[in-house]
Parts: C-alpha cells; sequence; structure tokens
C-alpha cells in the first residue's frame, strides 16, 4: 500500500491496513509537524495513533505500550528517546477559550502533535499541517481516510 504524499484517499477498511499507514507515516515525520485528525467517533482517528507511536516505540528499540484516547485527559505524551510525542483529544472541549491553556502549537523539531477534533482551534492560518479525515463508507462497512498536505 503506497503512502499519499499528497492529497489523496486511502482504504483502511482492515485494520491491516491502518497500521500499514501509520507506519508509512513514520518515515516521513521528523519532529514539528502537526497532525489535524477529522472524523466521527469510532472511525480509526485513537487507532491510527496508536499504530502510529507504537511504530516510533520500535523504530528506538522501546516496547509497545498500551495507547489510548486522551479523551477524559485531553492530553497523553510520549518520550521516544529524542522524539515526543504529544496526542491530544479535544472532543470534549465545548468552548474556544478552554484550549487557551493547552499550549497546543509549542514549537519544536523534535515534537510531534496530533490533534483529533481540530474543529475548535483558531488561528490556524500559519501553522503547517498534515490533515487526515477518516470517513466511513457503504453503511459504516468500510473506512477510508483523506491526506491533505
Amino acid at each position: 500500500m503506497p503512502i499519499a504524499i499528497k492529497d489523496s484517499k486511502i482504504d483502511i477498511t482492515s485494520e491491516k491496513h491502518t497500521k500499514e499507514l501509520a507506519k508509512k507515516f513514520t518515515k516521513y515525520l521528523k519532529g514539528g509537524e502537526f497532525i489535524f485528525l477529522h472524523g466521527e467517533m469510532g472511525v480509526g482517528k485513537t487507532t491510527f495513533v496508536k499504530y502510529f507511536v507504537n511504530e516510533f516505540q520500535s523504530l528506538h528499540n522501546l516496547p509497545q505500550t498500551e495507547i489510548t484516547s486522551p479523551t477524559f485527559s485531553l492530553l497523553n505524551e510520549y518520550q521516544l528517546k529524542d522524539i515526543r510525542i504529544k496526542h491530544y483529544d479535544l472532543f470534549r472541549i465545548k468552548r474556544k477559550e478552554d484550549i487557551k491553556n493547552l499550549d497546543i502549537f509549542e514549537k519544536d523539531n523534535k515534537l510531534i502533535t496530533l490533534i483529533e477534533w481540530p474543529k475548535l482551534l483558531t488561528d490556524t492560518q500559519n501553522i503547517k499541517s498534515i490533515d487526515l479525515t477518516f470517513r466511513y463508507l457503504n453503511n459504516l462497512n468500510d473506512r477510508s481516510v483523506n491526506i491533505k498536505v
């Protein structure tokens, strides 16, 4: 399965395809990136993050840990030797004002930031991001992800 480099749609109906996509993403991200994860609940956003973080752990000869959604804590952070990964889940945030203290747009070339439910974020015009939009297809039987760079 080839990875998308620019504006494309990938079938991730099989969880195996989600894992392959996450694995290939790790080869392109070096730090300083912001990944916005869009899509309905249960469509595969956190599953993608799980495989993404686990692949970075494997690349750094670290044990793979359980990766869960930070829905209630808002943030899970992983230190992988010289790379840090922040995984935000903004689902429970109802007001834009509540985001101000999260320091989401920290600038660091050794940090990769993954953000689920980024719709409340403002002032993202100056942020270079990769947008992954996860979708259900065929009456929820299939899934896809659109990638926009």
